[in-house]
């Protein structure tokens, strides 16, 4: 049920890259990177995205539906050996993610159209995701790449990413080619600022990032790339 979930809020910013030099200088004073990024301080990151033969999940972002869902896959760094399979939920302006790894094996099946394995699983996510996939005839739709710069700020348990680079790679199934064929969604200079945190956002934060004079985006990844196939 939707109250045992846990959720978070979630702000989006479209900003320039010289406002990200700015916001990113300011917050390495006062946040970490996430230690999972290492020296790099980025990570390279690829989705696929599925949605209905309706364009079901398409369709609720761009009409703003409060309460909706949509299923991807995810893997980073080129490292195909650790793929997850997600859920991310929004419900009136809150989100929650729901994770569970899946093989490369298994991903080839699904890109075949195979997926009755998934009904042999016992994790739940999987079960819903061949019910859906039954169901509502999810298939996979767009592959999006992008770059992203993580920062961690432990009080109200912050995560500030910056996305750069965000590229799409149309209706290709190719999701473990490296060099699979892709075109920019946005402009160089578009950075996209992403802040997600639980009960409350520091004021230290909000005042280092100007969210409280920053006009929120519904820029949407997985849509902006839809738009170009």
């Amino acid at each position: 049920m939707v109250s045992q979930l846990k959720y978070r809020h979630e702000t989006k910013h479209e900003i320039r890259y010289s406002e990200y030099l700015a916001i990113k200088s300011r917050l390495k004073v006062i946040a970490g990177l996430d230690k999972n990024v290492g020296e790099a301080s980025e990570y390279f990151i690829r989705s696929l995205y599925f949605d209905n033969y309706q364009d079901k999940a398409l369709r609720e972002k761009i009409y703003g539906v409060n309460i909706r869902e949509k299923f991807r896959l995810r893997y980073y760094n080129g490292n195909d050996q650790y793929i997850n399979l997600e859920k991310k939920q929004k419900n009136n302006g809150l989100c929650h993610k729901e994770s569970v790894g899946i093989t490369k094996e298994e991903v080839l099946e699904l890109l075949k159209g195979n997926y009755e394995f998934l009904k042999e699983s016992t994790h739940p996510l999987k079960l819903e995701f061949y019910t859906k996939m039954t169901n509502q005839l999810l298939r996979p739709r767009v592959i999006v790449d992008y770059v992203r710069e993580p920062y961690i700020y432990e009080p109200g348990n912050v995560r500030i990413t910056f996305d750069k680079n965000i590229r799409s790679g149309l209706y290709s199934q190719d999701f473990f080619n490296p060099n699979m064929v892709s075109i920019p969604v946005a402009s160089q200079d578009t950075v996209l600022l992403e802040v997600k945190y639980d009960e409350f956002l520091p004021e230290v934060i909000a005042m280092c990032l100007q969210v409280n004079e920053r006009q929120k985006s519904a820029f949407s990844k997985y849509a902006t790339s839809r738009m170009f196939g």
